[in-house]
Order: C-alpha cells, then sequence, then structure tokens
C-alpha cells in the first residue's frame, strides 16, 4: 500500500509538469529544455516564501507566475531574437541555474520541514479524519492535478487556446487570421513553464526542501509522461483537446488527451518503482529513466510508421 501511494504522489506531482510539456511538446512542436530550471525554480521561490511566512497555497500561483514570466523569456528569445527553439530553452536554461540560487538565498539546498505546507497544516489536522491521513497527499495532489487539467481543457476550447494549436500545426493558417504567430507561441511558453514552476511548488512542499539538482532530468520525465499516455489511451491522437478513443478488454474508451498525459505520468512512476523493486539500486535511476525513455520513443515511432503504411 506504501508503494503504491508513493507511485500516485510522485506521479500526481509530475503530471502537473507533464501537462505544461504537452503544450510544447505536442502542441506547438517545440523543444523547451528550459523546463529543467523552471521546475527547481518554483521550488526555489516556495521554499523561500515559506520561510519568510507566506501562506503556502499562495506559492503556488507565485511559482506560476514566475514560471511563466520565464517561458515569456524563452519565447522572446526564441521569436524576437530570432535563436533556434532548442538554443532558446537551453539559454534560459542555464540562466534560471544561477537565478534559482539567488532565490533560495545562495544555498543549493533549503529545507521546510518545520514549516506549514499545503501537505502539513493545523487546518488539514481539523478537518481530515485520522483513518484518511495516509492518503491526505493523493487527495490534495490529486485536486491540484484535477484543477490544472479542468483549466487547462478549458483554455484549450477558447479562442486563444484554438490559436495556439493552430500555431504549431498550421502556422499560415494564423497568419491568414491576421495573428501574430510569435505571441501565440510565446503565451503557449509561459503557460507550459508555469505548469512545471508549480509543479516544482508542489514537489518541494511534498518533500520539504528544495534542492538545485531537483529538475535534472525534468523535461525528459515529462516527455516520457506524455508519450507514454499518449501511445497507451490516445494513439489516434491529433492536436485538439476532444476526447480520442482506445480500446480494452475488447471494450472502447474514449479519454482527452490531457487526462491520458496525467495516466501517463503514474504508469512511467510505476515502471520506475517496478525496475527499482526487481533489484535495481536508485542509483541507477537515471540509467532506467534513459532506457526507459529510449523504448518509448522506438515504439512510438514504429507504430507511427505502421500507421502510414495502412493510411
Amino acid at each position: 500500500m506504501t508503494i503504491l501511494l508513493g507511485i500516485f504522489e510522485e506521479g500526481l506531482i509530475y503530471a502537473v509538469m507533464a501537462l505544461g510539456v504537452y503544450i510544447t511538446y505536442k502542441i506547438l512542436d517545440f523543444p523547451d529544455l528550459s523546463v529543467d530550471s523552471t521546475f527547481p525554480m518554483g521550488a526555489a521561490l516556495t521554499a523561500s516564501a515559506v520561510l519568510a511566512g507566506i501562506h503556502p497555497v499562495l506559492t503556488l500561483p507565485l511559482s506560476f507566475l514566475a514560471g511563466a514570466a520565464a517561458g515569456c523569456v524563452t519565447g522572446f528569445i526564441h521569436v524576437k531574437l530570432k535563436v533556434r527553439d532548442l538554443l532558446s530553452g537551453i539559454i534560459v536554461m542555464t540562466g534560471l541555474y544561477s537565478l534559482n540560487l539567488r532565490f533560495a538565498g545562495g544555498r543549493a539546498n533549503v529545507p521546510v520541514f518545520a514549516r506549514e505546507t499545503i501537505f502539513e497544516n493545523r487546518f488539514l489536522e481539523n478537518v481530515m479524519p485520522r483513518e484518511f491521513a495516509p492518503c491526505t497527499a493523493v487527495l490534495i495532489l490529486f485536486a491540484t492535478v484535477l484543477t490544472c487539467k479542468a483549466l487547462l481543457d478549458l483554455y484549450l476550447n477558447t479562442r486563444s487556446g484554438f490559436l495556439l494549436r493552430a500555431a504549431g500545426d498550421n502556422e499560415t493558417f494564423v497568419t491568414s487570421l491576421a495573428k501574430d504567430k510569435g505571441t501565440v507561441k510565446i503565451v503557449g511558453l509561459a503557460i507550459a513553464n508555469g505548469f512545471a514552476a508549480l509543479a516544482g511548488s508542489v514537489y518541494c512542499q511534498h518533500k520539504g526542501f528544495f534542492e538545485i539538482s531537483t529538475g535534472t532530468g525534468a523535461i525528459v520525465i515529462g516527455l516520457a509522461s506524455v508519450i507514454i499516455g499518449l501511445q497507451v489511451f490516445c494513439p489516434d491522437h491529433r492536436p485538439y483537446p476532444g476526447a480520442h478513443s482506445f480500446r480494452l478488454a475488447g471494450q472502447t474508451f474514449r479519454v482527452r488527451p490531457t487526462t491520458a498525459v496525467i495516466a501517463g505520468s503514474v504508469l512511467y512512476k510505476a515502471c520506475i518503482s517496478a525496475a527499482i523493486s526487481m533489484g535495481l539500486e536508485a542509483n541507477d535511476l537515471k540509467l532506467i529513466t534513459s532506457v526507459l525513455f529510449l523504448v518509448i520513443l522506438v515504439v512510438s515511432t514504429d507504430r507511427r510508421k505502421r500507421g502510414k503504411v495502412h493510411a
């Protein structure tokens, strides 16, 4: 039971970030590596804010706005300064490393164990029954992820959301509507990095500390979650928010891409947990991640080629 709860907790934390990676990777087709630094930026800001006495709930929108600002910088460098998308992300990722240390007061590790967080506070102690105590973190994380998913689905159904999907799929169409495709990309990058920083904030409060190396490999985890979720639950995925169908045990189910991404994050963490339980050491986690990610990419590429052949 403890292992299962751990899988859901880790999976739901990174699911928030995976929603952002879904925007850049699947909708905008933008290889945004700045996620590796916006994730720990949310953690750094949260640790400093909590130690300063700011209510832990307020650190969530604060982190999102900070991440959105970083995403705007990435978009500005790419759109206005004409720097390649990959290099834009690398530039911001590198610069944010130093900023994150400044946000954390110059320390690479900042503990917040003795402070109230969204997972441990007096309100929860008074409201939550003791028998639900082991599941408190999962319930809070589920509510957080569900809120993020609902807001993203609502946004993707707005006019701005339609333009965002069009910018990644057909830039000429956006231009024909007299809209600036560059501005649309900046908005998409802002939202994506906002989710990444929000995930970092939740991670910091769940683990009880900020660590400067927290975001290392975050983009790989996000990509793996997105690809697993879409390949399993939305094999016919297209960049729009409508439900997609998949078959299981002879039955057809319909799932939105955002739901698939969340499920993919939990499945990814389950795969990592299974690998460790089979005897692999925690030190091999990065190796497990890279191998699993490679397998996912090969399988998805092979499935895409088969689909084209059948078409």
